[in-house]
């Protein structure tokens, strides 16, 4: 059912219950003008009869209730017979309508028209900023989870209901709004939100990539200002999304073809890489750095594809085993077979081979992959592809070296372009930085923060989100540094558990990994990293001059109007 509008949930209900209604008040009105034109008598015995008023009333007490009794006066023979015909035509009225009712209530149509209103309802009535998810799969309850760790409001469309019922099971900290519907259609995003001013974003993570280039559309077009996220695992759909201006377009095939060509010419900057894009409250496990040599592919798919391209743009060497015939632009070695089995391995020279790549559409055949080469070769660098995050566990007890999840990958990308957009050119200066380099900042910032994924969050020095500050430096203030600014509000002589890895001024010059000396300035934006507490703390500096002054200055003023007052007289 796709609603043309959300109102009509109370008009449906009258066409539905417009005949018993209807055969109501002609009940109503046939027994009302009976009982005013059937004699009685009055409390002297005198012949009379009922007003309208004390038939409407009768009628109104006895149609519902089992009644109170005869009302003005005792009632004659002919009265009592016709109340009694009264009651049995109102029970036929009171059935067939309370039928219909309870049948309207089972009807699918209006019970997906009520989940509708509710759903429109519950999103008007957000007053914080939000983000639109359209499909709750593996990869859309990952990003919900983390985003729902750091505070943030979520609605979201998917046409599952199995997996709209199961994120209802979920512990989340706030309730999120769910619409099980086809997120394709625009009214639909409408109605979830998607020209509401609060909504910060749309995410497409679906796993059809046509519904999800119906969403960047969309998206482009009714809200063009709004951040859309949209998920493609073929060329095809993608650049038909960047033909429209999509904002950000994730294909996780690609971009771990992009990770694993960093890994090879500059692992540090890849390990430094997951640490800050990992999902908050994880702890990275450091992995050996994948070898050079020649390398085995197993699945010669889209995903192989791009492996391959990958794997020789770093010069390494590449087999591919596949069932199939290599296609006519292929060129290299090629092994038909399959993988899952010693032969087809011993005749690609696994036991020389430096690194594998189990990469086929079938989770059980890529364990299987694995473990016979580690058979044949226990030293070998193997890289998984987990097709299905239900298979998680079995993938766990192997000790793979890489671990391919397209929902992790994707879920990662979303949490660093929404909640923080300057670690996007962070990581881009990053990914062609010098190994030695990256490998010293890794391993001081681990050092200090552990391996647990960090907090990371973005400060703009203006009079909206630092409006202390900003003051303090407007128009001419004093200088203010990044070592004196990142002092404990409770005890300046101890540094906030948190360090600032990139800024950007004003007039777009970048700074990366700025000295604590490095003077401040008003329209700043700060890409911070450290502990959840020391941003809590931060943000009070930010905001409250007081705090401000102690951190800067040492000199702890009273708080509040009164307080200043007092202690400004005082001064005088």
């Amino acid at each position: 059912m796709i609603p043309g509008t959300h109102h009509g949930t109370l008009f449906l209900m009258l066409r539905r219950m417009r005949a018993p209604l209807i055969l109501l008040i002609v009940i109503f009105a046939i027994s009302v003008l009976g009982l005013t034109i059937v004699p009685g008598f009055d409390e002297h015995g005198n012949p009379a009869r009922m007003s309208f008023f004390h038939a409407f009333y009768f009628i109104s007490y006895t149609a519902t209730t089992i009644g109170f009794g005869e009302v003005p006066n005792a009632f004659s023979e002919q009265q009592r017979m016709w109340a009694t015909m009264c009651i049995y035509m109102s029970v036929v009225g009171w059935a067939y309508t309370l039928g219909t009712l309870f049948g309207l209530f089972q009807d699918k149509n209006f019970r997906h028209a009520l989940r509708i209103e509710r759903f429109a309802r519950a999103v008007r009535r957000l007053q914080e900023p939000f983000f639109l998810v359209c499909g709750y799969g593996e990869t859309g309850s990952r990003l919900i989870r983390a985003l729902d760790r750091m505070g943030m409001r979520v609605v979201v469309v998917e046409v599952d209901e199995i997996k709209a019922g199961e994120l209802e099971l979920q512990a989340y900290h706030a309730d999120i709004p769910t619409l099980v519907a086809d997120a394709r259609h625009p009214e639909i995003l409408r109605l979830a939100g998607l020209t509401n001013p609060n909504c910060r974003g749309v995410m497409a993570l679906t796993n059809d990539d046509i519904v999800n280039l119906s969403i960047a559309i969309a998206a482009r077009l009714l809200a063009p200002k709004l951040p859309a996220l949209c998920r493609s695992e073929s060329t095809e759909t993608s650049a038909n999304m960047a033909s429209f201006g999509t904002s950000h377009i994730i294909n996780p095939l690609q971009k771990f073809g992009e990770y694993l060509e960093l890994a090879l010419h500059a692992p540090a900057a890849f390990h430094f890489l997951e640490w800050l894009t990992g999902e908050p409250g994880i702890t990275v496990k450091p992995h050996r750095d994948p070898p050079h040599g020649r390398w085995l592919l197993c699945g010669y798919g889209n995903f192989g594809r791009i492996l391959t391209q990958s794997l020789r743009a770093e010069g390494v060497e590449v087999t591919v085993i596949d069932q199939g015939s290599p296609p006519d632009d292929f060129v290299g070695e090629w092994i038909r077979g399959d993988a899952t089995c010693g032969p087809a391995l011993r005749a690609a020279g696994v036991e020389q081979a430096s690194g594998i790549i189990a990469c086929v559409g079938d989770d059980v055949n890529n364990l299987s992959i694995a473990v016979t080469a580690r058979h044949l070769r226990p030293d070998v660098f193997v890289i998984l592809r987990q097709n299905h995050y239900s298979n998680a566990p079995l993938f766990d007890a192997f000790p793979s070296d890489l671990r391919v999840v397209s929902s992790r990958i994707v879920a990662h990308e979303c949490l660093a372009i929404l909640t923080t957009p300057l670690l996007v050119p962070f990581l881009e200066q990053i990914k062609h930085s010098d190994e030695a380099w990256s490998r010293s900042v890794v391993d001081r910032l681990t050092g200090r923060f552990g391996w647990n994924v960090p907090t990371i969050w973005s400060v703009r020095i203006n009079s909206e989100h630092a409006p202390a500050l900003f003051r303090k430096m407007m128009p001419a203030g004093p200088k203010i540094t990044l070592e004196a600014l990142l002092r404990d509000p409770s005890n300046r002589a101890h540094a906030l558990e948190c360090e600032v890895l990139y800024i950007i001024r004003t007039d777009d010059k970048a700074i990366l990994l700025p000295e604590s000396d490095s003077e401040l300035r008003a329209g700043d934006q700060l890409l911070v990293v450290g502990r959840r507490e020391a941003r809590g703390a931060l943000a009070l500096t930010l905001e409250n001059p007081n705090t401000l002054d102690y951190v800067l200055t040492g000199k702890d003023m009273p708080g509040g109007w009164v307080w200043e007052k007092l202690a400004s007289r005082r001064a005088a």
